[in-house]
């Protein structure tokens, strides 16, 4: 009976706070590992990555010389980005119950390694990355990509 009323009283604290659109505020995913000198960059701000920190969509992960980081998105998408690198993260939602979704990723500089998670596995078309010169549709479960230079193209 007791938990009874305490599944109530959530129900009944939960129903009073306003309703806000939780695509906007979920993390897209999480940092796993750190290796070196890497920040998020946020609205504006520098953020030391640690294990643990949470990622955003329209968040710019910058690795330093010799420096990587690993990092896992909701639907098990494993990105681990290498030494100065620089990876924007445009867009990321994912439906856990439909796998509907989509991820478009910019990796401006350096290189990323990719193992697809549920998203691209089910939905293929729905997944993009690009780099200043090209755009990669998903059709295999792991790939990397390097842009070699500063990132521009070249003319």
């Amino acid at each position: 009976m007791r938990s009874e009323g305490i599944k109530y009283a959530l129900i009944f604290v939960c129903g009073c706070l306003p309703v806000v659109d939780a695509c906007a505020v979920d993390a897209s995913g999480v940092v796993k590992t750190v290796k070196g000198a890497v920040h998020i960059e946020r609205a504006g701000q520098s953020l030391d990555a640690a294990i643990g920190t949470e990622i955003y969509n329209s968040d710019r992960i910058v690795t330093g010389p010799e420096s990587s980081v690993g990092i896992t998105l909701r639907d098990n998408t494993l990105l681990s980005e290498g030494a100065n690198s620089i990876l924007e993260l445009n867009k990321f939602a994912f439906n856990s119950t439909t796998y509907d979704g989509a991820l478009d990723a910019t990796i401006k500089r350096g290189s990323l390694a990719v193992v697809d998670g549920k998203l691209a596995k089910a939905n293929p078309d729905s997944v993009r990355y690009s780099t200043p010169t090209t755009t990669l549709g998903v059709r295999g479960t792991e790939f990397i990509i390097e842009v070699g230079g500063d990132g521009e193209s070249a003319h």
